[in-house]
């Protein structure tokens, strides 16, 4: 029977899942309990197997034909050509399995890059692990942003709230509490004491013990198994779909024109039909969705390395369009190591040594050294900092890093400079009560029970419960009131007011990020919403916090210029903080180029639309705000890319090209709504990201021109020697071999060419571009027709002597021409003497094994046999190899010819 679970006290559910509601479960316990109920995941769809993979490949028409034509090769007494028919199609199936098994470990790898994670507490330690390795009777913890990892009973909340549409249809996110709920029966979207895997926490927090993973939760009990949605279909390779349909149609008739013709011609019936059936299958370059698809998997992979983690495949040709990315300051072009380095409390700036979350450090005013002990209001800021506050620091692998907000990080540093452990201070004064922050008041506060300050006035000191505030400082500043003195509270001029607002745009202009702290008493037994204390407060006071540029981040900026992308930098800071922030990066230097967020809510749609080009900082900018910038973006006709950290910043995400989450400081809702992750945070990452795109994109289309270009020639060799009335120049077994080596291992390795260097140099291409642009065709046809006249010519070289002997010389320099010929395609826009020659050693080892294959198949007399190749003499081969490697030199004049002629001319 199923239990009730959110019947039951916090106390009864700790009891039947025989676990401790502070400490957790013990590693022994979690141990049994993964035996039990195996890790939390749901079930996922089988992926498909070798099998079927395998006989996936004999689909194809033209594939079927080809072992019909080997059959009736065999029926007919031509074993060898049956033979190396069967042999050429197995192998190409045995290709294409390998690179779809590849393909699909690639995308597979990347689920585990970005699984999501759980705060848990297990024997009293919090520890930050992977989702699935959850068990019923974990104590967890939520907060706002979260995707929650399993289904739970909360045990005690501060102002939690839940969108569960994705289980109820619920579209109003649910508040959430702790007590037991009355009745043996309660439907899903009532039971406000339970949180459900799969929905979001977007407001406050909380803690849980997990009731039940994996398919026993609410999800995996209705859904019974969740298949991942199929992987979606890239526009390139929707447009080589397309054209690959259009060529197959063309094929299928210019071969069967050829079989006719040549039947008219004189040639015998069954070697017409094997070869017309071989050229058409050489002509359609079927390998290319599999090539295409490991190109774009490996690029993702290396991508991965490089700490961009792509999540959806359409995002990598995306990226090499953008044309605009708006980038959060803190974390992204910063070092997100938020250090205080300035204090205020209206009695001169306090500064503060010391770097990153680590405790040493200190105070001094003036060059003067300043005690915490002695100095009570400077212990009063940064205790109200302390307690103020959701983020934790612990040790990791050797350095501290913070969990949760890197800024409270930094108060929590700054507290510890003074003495102050956070463990020790919420022990005497704990948290009872909190309003969370939240985007709109811009404002945290929390309520605590005990001392505050040894020192305080008196009249402070008798009341035991106390309202601390933090958040914006201009926001503070007008909600307080009040100020502290060494006499007690004073009310708060208008005059000290100027001089307090002065001196925090003083702090800002100086590229510190600046937060207001208060307090104010309340009653023990209070009964008032808690908004309501969040005025008449009194001033604590400010600090000023930086976080240096990362190293690299200026550097990147510039070659986001040079490649023609602009640089939007969006963030919550004060204009002046960014401005300053954007100076030292080269990013902004001008008044001009800030708008603030109020400023952007009194402009229309059409005027931001008409503005946003030339603004270079968003600031105090909401996520409402982003989305408009997004839209406005959009609207010039550009291709944005965004990044973001925060619940709120999900709409902006999806709404821009290219969504891209913060990995360390995201929240679990911004990675699923993002297409990409950076799992570095750093803006670095973003523009290499952008020349890998690059780099894939034109890949692949050196890949697609190559293969191309040598089926062109092809086809010009049989159809040109059918017209002017001579033998076949290549017999059946001849063009599948060839196919088969042009095909695979060099198409693949340009694909991996390393990028050119000038690609960050040019400007994003157009996202209605062609892949076959008038210069390209041009192009592929030019050098279609040079192989097949460089075959034709050695064909007729040979028959000066014999048939066979042509057809070997046609043989030999249509497959070595076209391996030479792989090397113009390293660059569409340059000479290839420009290159590093072994820039890409898979190539040089690709074009090595095909060409020591082909002569193999051409000197081993038993190979020569079944390909009906003769020896050639001395002579012989000296015309092969000058005809090899004639495609060479002649593709360097041709690029320099287009580079003179038709320079404007996009490829």
């Amino acid at each position: 029977m199923k239990t009730k679970w959110h019947t039951l006290s916090a106390e009864e559910t700790a009891e039947l899942l025989e676990t401790d509601c502070a400490r957790g479960l013990t590693q022994l316990q979690v141990g049994e309990r993964r035996q039990q109920y195996g890790l939390n995941k749901l079930r996922e769809q089988k992926g498909t197997t070798v099998w079927v993979m395998l006989f996936s490949q004999f689909k194809e028409f033209l594939i079927l034909l080809l072992i019909a034509a080997a059959v009736i090769s065999l029926a007919i007494g031509e074993t060898a050509d049956a033979v190396v028919i069967l042999a050429v199609v197995l192998l190409n199936a045995v290709l294409g399995v390998i690179q779809e098994f590849k393909a699909e470990k690639s995308l597979a790898a990347l689920k585990t890059l970005s699984a999501p994670e759980a705060k848990v507490i297990r024997e009293g330690a919090l520890f930050e692990l992977p989702a699935c390795e959850l068990v019923p009777g974990d104590l967890i913890l939520v907060e706002a942003g979260d995707l929650v990892p399993a289904d739970g009973r909360l045990i005690d909340t501060a102002g939690l709230t839940a969108d569960e549409s994705a289980l109820t249809g619920e579209s109003v996110p649910v508040e959430k509490g702790a007590a037991p709920l009355p009745g043996e029966v309660s439907p899903l979207p009532e039971q406000k004491n339970s949180v459900h895997l799969g929905t979001i926490i977007t407001g406050g927090r909380g803690r849980v013990l997990v009731t039940a993973t994996g398919m026993n939760t609410e999800i995996g009990r209705i859904a019974g198994m969740i298949q991942e949605a199929p992987v979606e279909k890239t526009p390139l390779q929707k447009k080589l779909d397309h054209f690959g349909r259009r060529l197959g149609l063309l094929a299928i008739v210019l071969c069967a024109l050829i079989f006719a013709l040549g039947l008219l011609r004189g040639h015998e019936l069954l070697p017409m039909f094997l070869t017309a059936v071989s050229l058409a299958v050489a002509a359609i370059p079927e390998g290319l969705p599999a090539i295409i698809t490991i190109v774009l998997a490996l690029g993702v992979q290396r991508m991965a390395a490089q700490q961009a983690i792509i999540r959806k495949l359409p995002a990598v040709e995306t990226l090499g369009a953008a044309t605009v990315i708006c980038t959060d300051k803190t974390g992204t072009l910063t070092r997100n190591e938020m250090t205080v380095r300035q204090l205020d409390y209206g009695s001169g700036a306090i500064t503060v040594s010391g770097e990153g979350y680590g405790s040493a450090g200190g105070f001094s005013r003036g060059g003067r050294a300043v005690d915490p002990q002695q100095d009570r209001q400077l212990r009063l800021l940064l205790t109200i900092g302390l307690l103020n506050n959701n983020a934790r620091l612990i040790e990791e692998e050797g350095y501290t890093k913070v969990i949760g907000d890197p800024t409270e990080g930094a108060l929590i540093a700054a507290a510890a400079k003074a003495g102050l452990v956070q463990e020790q201070l919420a022990a005497a004064l704990p948290r009872i009560d909190e309003q969370p922050f939240d985007s709109e008041r811009k404002l945290m506060s929390t309520v605590h029970r005990g001392e505050l300050c040894p020192g305080l006035p008196a009249d402070l000191g008798e009341n035991r419960c106390w309202f601390l505030t933090k958040g914006a400082s201009d926001i503070v500043l007008e909600r307080c009131h009040y100020r502290l003195n060494s006499t007690g509270i004073e009310p708060l001029t208008a005059a000290e007011r100027a001089a307090l607002a002065a001196r925090n745009r003083e702090m800002a202009g100086a590229a510190l990020r600046v937060l207001g702290f208060a307090f104010r008493p309340m009653p023990p037994n209070n009964t008032l919403p808690l908004e309501q204390y969040e005025k008449e407060l009194v001033f604590a006071g400010f600090m000023g916090m930086n976080d240096p540029p990362r190293p690299g981040a200026k550097e990147a900026v510039k070659s986001c210029r040079e490649a023609g992308i602009a640089v939007k930098m969006i963030t919550g800071d004060h204009a002046e903080t960014a401005l300053a922030a954007a100076a030292a990066l080269e990013l902004a230097s001008k008044r001009e180029e800030v708008i603030t967020g109020r400023e952007i809510e009194q402009l229309s749609d059409e005027e931001l639309a008409g503005k946003v080009a030339g603004i270079r900082i968003f600031a105090r900018v909401t996520p409402e705000h982003k989305v408009r910038i997004v839209n406005a973006l959009q609207a010039n006709g550009e291709i944005a890319a965004m990044t973001g950290d925060g619940v709120n910043d999900a709409p902006a995400l999806k709404r821009a090209d290219i969504g891209s989450a913060m990995g360390r400081s995201g929240t679990a809702v911004a990675k699923e709504a993002a297409e990409m992750i950076l799992a570095d945070d750093n803006f670095t990452t973003i523009v290499r990201a952008v020349e890998e795109g690059r780099a894939i994109y034109e890949n692949i289309r050196k890949a697609v021109f190559f293969l191309l270009s040598c089926n062109i020639g092809e086809i010009v060799t049989i159809l040109a020697a059918i017209l002017l009335g001579w033998p076949l120049p290549l017999l059946p077994v001849q063009i599948l071999w060839i196919n088969l080596i042009t095909d695979t291992l060099p198409a693949l390795a340009l694909g991996v060419d390393p990028g050119e260097e000038e690609l960050m140099h040019r400007p994003p291409r157009s996202p209605g571009h062609s892949l076959f642009s008038p210069r390209a065709l041009r192009t592929l046809t030019v050098f279609g027709l040079l192989i097949g006249m460089l075959t034709l010519t050695a064909f007729f070289i040979g028959t000066g002597e014999s048939i066979e002997k042509g057809q070997t010389m046609a043989f030999a320099t249509l497959a070595l021409s076209q391996l030479v010929h792989v090397f113009n395609f390293r660059s569409l826009h340059r000479s290839v003497m420009g290159r590093r020659f072994f820039g890409n050693p898979l190539l040089l080892g690709a074009v090595f094994i095909s060409g020591a294959l082909q002569l193999a198949v051409l000197l081993i007399p038993a190979t020569a046999a079944i390909f009906h190749a003769v020896p050639l003499l001395a002579g012989e081969w000296l015309y092969v190899a000058l005809l090899s490697l004639a495609p060479l030199f002649f593709g360097e004049g041709w690029k320099l010819l287009e580079r003179r002629l038709f320079a404007t001319s996009p490829y």
